[in-house]
C-alpha cells in the first residue's frame, strides 16, 4: 500500500483526500488533453450560465481554449439577456408566489425579472430576420452564432465563439425561450424553422477528423449525452472529466459516472476519465483556474 503525505491547506488537491483529489486528477487531466492536443468539447446546463461561470465559459473561448460547445437552448438566453440586463443573488428559501407577483423568477438563488425576458424577445427577433433572408430553415449552431455576432459584450461567450468560429451546438434549443420565441416568429413567417438535425454533419465531421477527442462535462441532460453520444462515431472519446451533483443510484443520464458510457461505446475502454461529485460553480472556478487567468 502506498502511504501518501496529506498536505495542510489546499496547495496540492489531488493528495488533500475525498473530492478534493479528484478534482486535482481532473485538472491533470485537462492539462493531458491539451498537451496531446485533444479536440476537446465543452457541454453545459443553462442554469450555470446565470451564474459566474458565464465569465469563464467566455473566456474559454476567447483563448480558444475548447473547439466546439454542446449546450442547452436556455444558455443562449440568458447568455443574450446577460449582454444588458442584471440577474441578483436572493436564496433557496424565498416566498416563491410573492416574486411571482412582483415578476420575479427564482432559479435556485438567483433572481431574474421578467423584464429580461422582454429584452429578449426585442433582441432574438432581429436574429430570426437575419436568418430568415439567408435560409428559411435555419441550424441551432447558426442562431448561436447569429447572436454572437450580433452583440459586443465581452463577457459573453457567444460573442467570443463567433469570434473565433467555436461552433455551438444546442441540439434542444426549442425547449428554450428562444425557442418559445420562435412560435411568435412563425405568426408572420410561417416557412420559417429550426432543423436540429443539421447540425448533425459539422458536428459528426468534427468527431471523425480528431485524433484524439477529450470532454469537459458539466451536469447532463441533454447536452451531456449529445457530447457523449456523438462520440460513439469513432468508438468513445479518449479522455473524459464529469462535474454532477447528480446521484448514479435511479440510473439518470446526469448521474451516471464516466465509467458507465464506457458500457455503450462513448468513452473508450481505454480512455483516461473522472467524475467530480460537485457543485460545478464550485469546482470549475478551481479547475479552470490554472489555464485561463
Amino acid at each position: 500500500m502506498k502511504v501518501i503525505d496529506i498536505e495542510s491547506g489546499t496547495g496540492n488537491f489531488s493528495t488533500t483526500g475525498f473530492q478534493a483529489t479528484n478534482l486535482g486528477n481532473a485538472i491533470q487531466l485537462i492539462e493531458k488533453m491539451k498537451k496531446e492536443k485533444a479536440t476537446i468539447f465543452l457541454s453545459f446546463t443553462a442554469n450555470m450560465v446565470a451564474t459566474g461561470l458565464r465569465g469563464i465559459f467566455a473566456e474559454m473561448c476567447k483563448k480558444r481554449f475548447v473547439d466546439a460547445i454542446i449546450t442547452t437552448g436556455g444558455s443562449l438566453d440568458h447568455d443574450l439577456i446577460r449582454t444588458e440586463k442584471n440577474y441578483e443573488i436572493g436564496d433557496f428559501f424565498m416566498d416563491d408566489t410573492a416574486l411571482h407577483k412582483k415578476g420575479i423568477n427564482r432559479l435556485g438563488n438567483v433572481l431574474i425579472k421578467n423584464e429580461c425576458y422582454e429584452f429578449l424577445e426585442q433582441k432574438i427577433q432581429p436574429v430570426f430576420d437575419k436568418l430568415y433572408k439567408k435560409n428559411k430553415l435555419c441550424a441551432p449552431s447558426e442562431i448561436a452564432a447569429e447572436i454572437g455576432n450580433s452583440i459586443s459584450d465581452e463577457n459573453s461567450f457567444l460573442y467570443w465563439a463567433a469570434k473565433n468560429r467555436i461552433p455551438v451546438f444546442s441540439p434542444g434549443i426549442t425547449d428554450s425561450a428562444i425557442g418559445l420565441q420562435t412560435y411568435f416568429y412563425k405568426q408572420k413567417r410561417k416557412d420559417f424553422g429550426i432543423d436540429v438535425t443539421r447540425d448533425m454533419k459539422q458536428l459528426a465531421d468534427i468527431v471523425l477528423q480528431a485524433d484524439k477527442t477529450g470532454g469537459i462535462i458539466l451536469g447532463g441532460g441533454i447536452s451531456k449525452h449529445h457530447t457523449i453520444g456523438i462520440n460513439l462515431l469513432r468508438d468513445g472519446m479518449d479522455y473524459a472529466v464529469y462535474v454532477t451533483t447528480s446521484s448514479p443510484w435511479d440510473g439518470s443520464l446526469s448521474g451516471a459516472r464516466t465509467q458507465e458510457a464506457q458500457s455503450w461505446g462513448k468513452i473508450r475502454e481505454t480512455a483516461t476519465h473522472i467524475t467530480v461529485d460537485c457543485d460545478a460553480t464550485i469546482a470549475f472556478p478551481l479547475m479552470m483556474s490554472k489555464f485561463i487567468w
